[in-house]
């Protein structure tokens, strides 16, 4: 079967990411999104990260993911060469729970703007709701497996409700 070229790039800084952006992995797969993920480093890998940014639109990328702790260089750096829509998941790995790294992410200047997510799982899951959101804008078969998946996210909810309802009207 032919590998599918990606349409998302993942990027961490660290190996360690990993265990945080699985949840991003999990949501684009849902949505049969194809994806790729590379570490490279802003700080410690900086050719090869330019290198992987000034290629991945050409590679037919259109999103980039980037999830990053502590100063949180490399969602910024991605997108100050590049125009693609970047995505910054700030990680919970510093002393400060990554508060330090939603507020890098989060404050970057006029001119080259990262889309920030919450930190950690819940923000890495968003990522990659967010980038399906944005590929759906030209991507009719995206905005179908999302809309899918929205009802999916309300049928769970309608289903606790429930669940909770009934609990409830035991205790009576």
């Amino acid at each position: 079967m032919p590998t599918r070229r990606p349409r998302v790039g993942i990027v961490m800084g660290s190996d360690s990411d990993l265990e945080v952006l699985r949840e991003t992995i999990r949501v684009l797969d849902d949505l049969d999104i194809p994806h790729e993920v590379v570490v490279a480093s802003a700080h410690r890998t900086p050719e090869q990260t330019r290198r992987y940014a000034t290629r991945a639109e050409r590679r037919g990328i259109r999103v980039l993911i980037a999830g990053a702790g502590g100063a949180a260089a490399l969602p910024g750096f991605l997108a100050s060469l590049t125009s693609l829509p970047i995505i910054g998941v700030p990680i919970n790995s510093s002393p400060l729970s990554g508060l330090d790294a939603l507020l890098s992410m989060a404050q970057m200047p006029k001119g080259v703007p990262v889309a920030t997510v919450a930190v950690g799982k819940w923000g890495a899951a968003n990522a990659g709701i967010l980038a399906a959101q944005i590929l759906a804008l030209s991507d009719a078969n995206v905005g179908k497996r999302l809309a899918a998946f929205r009802r999916a996210l309300a049928a769970e909810v309608q289903q606790r409700s429930r669940r909770v309802a009934a609990q409830l009207k035991k205790r009576q």
